[in-house]
């Protein structure tokens, strides 16, 4: 395992994306299988792999026994197996060592260079003909609350409104895949919002520039207002993480508002989710949190699909998805909203990928343990973003559930 390691390693160090990630950073990094170790150095933009014994000090240092990254090698490899970041926060089989903020530092590179040693073959699936020029782009002044916002929005397609939601520190372009889909556009009206502070979502103009901290009230009220006023009629909302979580708040709290719902990703209580660096004076919060997000994607997920589903989390403004987590991390629990949803109600679809260490397909199974009636699939294959990820193939579980509320809708 060491010499294929090694030779993973060397390759990775020429790639042609880690001196975009690299930027002024100067760290050692000792990569150990078992006692056998080698350093990866990285300075003026270059990386270089080192015999571990003439290397000098490191900064980080990454180990595991043979038998567990033979795991990593295998092609998939399983969850958990598959990313730096996913080594750090679910994987017990690694030891992780380094001062947090080098770590926070060299995020990107660790996640990049991990991602180039693992072999995996993107999952077959049909392509599906999409048009980008069918999405037209809108504001809508909205008054929430004694403010006003003014919310952007893209709308594709006639027929049964689907509103999206989405992740945690993102925008609407995730749900890009969807809104293109010549198919779907025929017998749906597809729109993705940009939420107040996201995307093309400016702050509202009351805005004193203070720390932004999402709550649930506000997000409901956001999304209340939103389906009333833009939308203008009862939707299917299918929302992605924090979407998905709100998708389950808005079952529980306005089902009056909803035909049903779809939650991507759904959580019961997010772990790992929060992180000091997300929003730090010493780190580069665009290289970083994008860094953070692509260790939840899949490695059988296109790499195209993956670095653009990380661009999003680039370019959202500081603090932004930190705040976001105020609600998903720390205020949302699935065991109090799930039992406060009538699926007969609110048809409910849950929808799970394996690869996804934040809100597991178990976290799903147990939801829909909560909500009777309610349809819960797991994803094979799919990370924490299937929508932009691997839009193809996730695909046939947006039609199953759209399918399943077509069914069983009121």
């Amino acid at each position: 395992m060491f010499e294929v390691l090694r030779d993973r390693l060397k390759e990775a160090a020429v790639d042609e994306e880690l001196p975009r990630l690299s930027a002024g950073l100067e760290v050692a990094i000792r990569f150990e299988v078992g006692e056998e170790g080698l350093v990866l150095q990285i300075a003026d933009q270059r990386a270089v792999v080192l015999d571990a014994y003439t290397a000098g000090e490191v900064d980080i240092r990454v180990a595991a026994p043979a038998d567990t990254w033979a795991k990593v090698f295998q092609a998939p490899p399983p969850a958990t197996f598959h990313s730096f970041t996913a080594f750090q926060l679910a994987n017990a089989e690694f030891q992780i060592e380094g001062a947090a903020v080098a770590i926070a530092r060299a995020r990107p590179v660790l996640e990049r260079v991990i991602e180039r040693t693992v072999r995996a073959t993107a999952a077959a699936a049909p392509s599906t003909p999409r048009d980008l020029a069918q999405i037209a782009g809108r504001y809508r002044a909205l008054h929430i609350g004694g403010q006003r916002y003014d919310i952007y929005f893209e709308e594709a397609g006639h027929g049964t409104p689907v509103l999206f939601l989405h992740t945690a520190g993102a925008d609407g372009r995730q749900f890009q895949p969807q809104l293109s889909d010549i198919g779907l556009a025929e017998n749906h009206r597809l729109i993705a919002v940009d939420l107040p502070f996201h995307g093309k979502s400016m702050p509202p103009l009351s805005w004193g520039g203070g720390i932004y901290t999402l709550s649930s009230e506000m997000y409901l009220a956001w999304c209340a207002a939103i389906i009333e006023e833009i939308v203008g009629e009862q939707a299917i909302v299918a929302g992605g993480s924090m979407g998905a979580a709100m998708a389950l708040t808005l079952a529980a709290k306005r089902p009056s508002l909803l035909r049903g719902i779809i939650a991507i990703e759904p959580p019961f209580r997010s772990k790992g989710r929060r992180n000091a660096y997300q929003n730090h004076a010493h780190v580069h919060g665009s290289l970083h949190n994008a860094a953070y997000v692509r260790g939840l994607m899949s490695p059988i997920s296109p790499e195209d699909c993956r670095r653009r589903a990380s661009w999003i989390y680039s370019q959202a403004a500081p603090g932004i998805y930190a705040g976001d987590l105020a609600f998903y991390s720390d205020e949302f629990d699935g065991a109090v909203t799930a039992p406060e949803i009538d699926a007969g109600d609110v048809p409910t679809v849950l929808l799970s990928g394996d690869y996804d260490y934040s809100a597991t397909p178990a976290d799903g199974a147990k939801l829909a343990a909560l909500i009777p009636g309610s349809l819960h699939l797991t994803m094979p294959g799919l990370g924490h973003f299937p929508m932009c990820e691997h839009p193809d193939y996730f695909r046939s579980y947006l039609m199953a559930g759209l399918d399943h509320i077509a069914r069983r809708s009121r």
